[in-house]
């Protein structure tokens, strides 16, 4: 048996035991873990292209709704020396599969104290530092409105200006959705939709979609303003889009 061998088979069963802790912490409570399985390689590239795109520049990152750590695996060998990564995740044993995934992460090899675990929620993370790359990985379309409304007012809060927050939303959610949700379950997702759609109208500066993803996905980039949000006047449509 040889390296690659070893090392491909290593991938598989890590690749299966958080697809199966994925299936476990959904039957536990979808509406915090969002998803029943890892986000893929596509997916990961997709967000995290802002720090590629701002290399070999020192960045403070932030990965917000970590989970198994499928997007901070493809993150953190982008890190570049004197650049920063906290890792926000409120679920206790997403967050400590994270600590270990850091701990053992050849990249991090004399590099203490680069990358931080914090178990919290986004909205309650004690911090004055301001981010260049917000990356979410937050389950938003199964929150409350109000609840999407106060994590991306923090977000903002926490993005240098000119910095940029990456985000996800699955492709067909809305019309799966409407076929099966309770009035009362189609009327909260309709009002997320009115959240994100007025801070992408705001806010976007590019949209892509990753059909490599098991479901395929949208990939938001927003930027927080150089200026104050009272002094800006209203894009075009065009860079709406």
């Amino acid at each position: 048996m040889n390296d690659w061998t070893t090392s491909h088979d290593r991938v598989l069963a890590q690749r299966h035991a958080e697809g199966w802790m994925f299936l476990i912490e959904a039957a536990r409570d979808l509406r915090t873990t969002g998803a029943i399985a890892p986000s893929g390689k596509a997916l990961a590239r997709a967000l995290t292209a802002p720090i590629r795109i701002q290399s070999p520049h020192p960045l403070a990152v932030l990965e917000a709704g970590a989970g198994t750590g499928a997007v901070t695996r493809a993150l953190i060998p982008q890190l570049s020396r004197g650049s920063c990564l906290d890792i926000v995740e409120a679920n206790p044993r997403f967050a400590a599969r994270l600590d270990r995934l850091v701990a053992a992460h050849p990249s991090l090899s004399g590099r203490s104290g680069q990358v931080a675990v914090h178990q919290s929620y986004v909205e309650e993370l004690d911090t004055t530092r301001r981010y260049d790359v917000i990356v979410s990985g937050l389950p938003l379309t199964n929150f409350r409105p109000e609840q999407v409304e106060r994590i991306m007012t923090r977000y903002m809060e926490l993005l240098h200006p000119g910095g940029t927050l990456t985000y996800f939303a699955y492709l067909g959610t809305r019309r799966a959705r409407s076929l099966a949700a309770s009035r009362a379950e189609s009327r909260r997702h309709a009002a997320v939709d009115e959240v994100m759609t007025a801070y992408q109208r705001a806010y976007a500066t590019g949209r892509w979609t990753v059909w490599g993803n098991l479901p395929p996905a949208h990939v938001w980039h927003l930027q927080r303003p150089l200026v104050r949000a009272d002094r800006l006047e209203e894009k075009p449509d065009e860079a709406r889009r």
